[in-house]
């Protein structure tokens, strides 16, 4: 475990970052073992507040200069890549998906919007008035999860994301009004899916529809149910999928 100083600013606090140059789950193991929480992993390393670094460096952390502490993590190929600003939220090994399709995903919070050359799908978090959330049942996937899709040539991102809404709910969203938080990257490990190296992005929405649970339709074959359902609800039908950490991150931000 390596542990540079409490240097970075954030919140009214200097942090420290945590990070581990061989294994992610040992990285967890040992977070839990000084009481940092959850909340506190952004993808690559655990953000410390600087009241708890003398007890993390007296668990076992090694105190390093953050320039090396970056260069061994770099070294150790568990840095994950993303943009300034962007919260890695977890790395996902091995989804096995439908047809033997296996991939890992890395899960990213951010409000800004995806590289549009990179994005193969869309996906939404729809909101009503009273905070319920529409969901769908995916026949590809035969699993529960927000409204969304594939995105068909010459198609926005943002077009992609309102027409697969419209197609699998009836729910007819304004594009401009989507408001983006986070992102998925794909990279295959077996099998094939909608995603190429280079295209390799699924985009998170969130946006919100007037009234209390409008009803939902469908013009397509590719879902079998959808529902409105509460937040407590969604976690019951999506908390054991390999992207509920994303959603989860977005219906409850972290606070310290």
């Amino acid at each position: 475990m390596l542990i540079d100083p409490p240097r970075a600013e954030a919140h009214g606090r200097r942090w420290s970052h945590l990070v581990s140059d061989t294994d992610l789950d040992e990285l967890h193991a040992f977070a839990r073992s000084c009481g940092i929480p959850a909340r506190g992993f952004e993808g690559d390393h655990y953000d410390v507040p600087e009241e708890r670094y003398d007890a993390v460096v007296a668990a076992g952390a090694t105190p390093v200069p953050a320039r090396d502490l970056l260069r061994r993590l770099v070294a150790s190929g568990l840095r994950m890549q993303k943009r300034r600003g962007d919260k890695g939220v977890a790395r996902v090994p091995a989804v096995h998906l439908a047809d033997d399709v296996v991939i890992d995903v890395d899960l990213i919070a951010s409000a800004r919007d995806a590289d549009p050359g990179r994005v193969f799908a869309a996906l939404v978090l729809v909101h009503d008035a009273a905070g319920d959330l529409a969901v769908v049942h995916s026949v590809w996937r035969d699993e529960w999860g927000a409204p969304g899709g594939g995105r068909e040539d010459g198609e926005s991102v943002r077009e992609n994301a309102v027409r697969e809404v419209q197609e699998e709910t009836g729910l007819v969203l304004d594009g401009a009004a989507l408001r983006p938080v986070g992102y998925e990257r794909f990279r295959a490990v077996a099998g094939e899916g909608p995603w190429t190296h280079g295209r390799d992005l699924l985009q998170l929405f969130e946006a919100w529809v007037p009234g209390t649970r409008p009803p939902l339709t469908t013009t397509l074959d590719d879902t079998s149910d959808r529902r409105w359902v509460t937040p407590a609800e969604l976690e019951g039908l999506c908390g054991s999928t390999f992207w509920w950490p994303l959603v989860d991150r977005v219906l409850n931000p972290p606070t310290w």
